[in-house]
């Protein structure tokens, strides 16, 4: 029996779960888990999803496995929590499952987000693993004033919002699963070519290739727009299994559980296989993520545009007030500067870039306005987490154009 740890990550190959498997098994230094297992629906060999540069070379570790599966299937997820011949069961669970795209219909989300994440909790509550984290993104929408902490009652965002929230209500009502939940804000760093932040440093330089000021909708823009790295999602979901492996689901309700609202149509709960009645009490340990940077969207703006040597501006009130007015019939006309600008940059690149998956083009969701402010004092008294990346600067928006640079899937121009 090894001392360390076995885990598996399902799903999050586009989001997170490359940092998570990069933080567990290093390309350089020592492991944290004996084996790793990594489940989703792309295929890495050859990838049909942007993977990075140096995730390949993870996946070359003695101790690391792929394993291309429909998660749907119920009997592909039993096997999948089957260990190699020879080891002891699997011990922590990184559920990074569940469908982002916004634009999806409501039965995706059932299927792709709600069915998928029970499955995994079932199958792990059954195999008893120690510790089953699941990573929330940040569909919620938070008042303006202030931060939220985990007991204050945050609405969904959206479609997609809502059926991530109800996934977590029903997570929480398995019994005997050591749930601990990771509720993040925005997320960026390198490598990552999810949400809204990697979409707006594109945009910013554009304008900086353009020189000319970024401009922005919402003006005045103070609304908060907190981000976290993706080093430190990684690194929260690890402290929080080695906790929950520790003191077990019931200490940690008691110490961290929370009251998971319900936030959907009753009616659904007749319709939906697994879904829990809405006057049923949910709770679990839930833990929310954020760096120290609290930056408005104004911060942000200045942030970004300044690395590229730009400013952050806004547009006059009439210009705001017509746009926003009729902003899904104005998407194309506002990114047809940002879309041309990186056209330009990446075929003028030296080299020139042939394959990104990163755009400027900015679609109806990235253009709405998002206000993320959640208080992150609980995981740092709590468990005692430490940030790794404490603040959105310069350097670590460096850190990801330059490596994008090398890798050759951003216009080094």
């Amino acid at each position: 029996m090894s001392s360390k740890p076995s885990a598996i990550i399902f799903g999050g190959l586009n989001t997170c779960s490359r940092a998570v498997a990069a933080l567990l098994v290093p390309l350089e230094g020592e492991p944290l888990v004996s084996h790793l297992r990594i489940v989703d629906k792309y295929s890495v060999n050859p990838p049909t999803t942007y993977i990075g540069a140096e995730f390949p070379n993870i996946l070359k570790k003695d101790n690391v496995e792929y394993r291309q599966a429909n998660l749907t299937v119920p009997t592909n997820v039993a096997s999948c929590f089957d260990p190699p011949e020879g080891q002891e069961p699997y011990s922590y669970v990184f559920d990074l499952t569940g469908e982002i795209l916004w634009d999806r219909p409501e039965k995706v989300q059932i299927t792709n987000t709600f069915g998928i994440s029970r499955l995994l909790g079932l199958e792990a509550a059954r195999r008893k693993v120690k510790a089953y984290v699941r990573v929330q993104h940040p569909y919620y929408e938070c008042k303006e004033k202030g931060k939220h902490d985990e007991k204050e009652d945050v609405k969904p965002d959206g479609i997609a919002g809502t059926w991530w929230h109800e996934t977590l209500r029903m997570l929480a009502s398995i019994e005997d699963l050591n749930l601990v939940i990771l509720r993040k804000a925005m997320v960026y760093g390198p490598y990552t070519d999810c949400g809204i932040v990697i979409r707006f440093i594109a945009v910013a330089a554009t304008y900086g290739f353009q020189k000319q000021p970024m401009k922005g909708l919402w003006s005045p823009g103070k609304y908060p727009s907190h981000v976290v790295h993706i080093d430190d999602v990684a690194g929260a979901a690890w402290a929080l299994a080695e906790w929950m492996a520790k003191v077990g689901r019931k200490e940690a309700d008691s110490i961290a559980g929370e009251e998971i609202i319900f936030h959907n149509e009753k009616s659904k709960v007749q319709e939906v296989e697994g879904m829990v009645p809405a006057d049923k009490k949910c709770i679990a340990p839930l833990f929310n993520l954020e760096d120290d940077s609290n930056v408005t969207m104004v911060d942000l703006g200045n942030i970004i545009t300044s690395f590229f040597g730009t400013t952050f501006e806004f547009f006059g009130f009439m210009t705001n007030a017509l746009v926003k007015f009729n902003l899904s019939d104005s998407v194309e006309e506002i990114n047809e500067t940002h879309v041309t600008a990186w056209t330009q940059m990446i075929t003028q690149a030296d080299p020139p870039v042939v394959n990104t998956p990163f755009t400027a083009y900015m679609d109806l969701y990235h253009l709405k306005k998002h206000t993320i402010a959640l208080n992150a004092d609980k995981i740092k008294n709590v468990i005692g987490y430490k940030l790794r990346r404490p603040n959105i600067n310069h350097e670590t928006i460096k850190e990801v154009i330059d490596k994008l640079r090398a890798e050759g899937t951003w216009p080094n121009i």
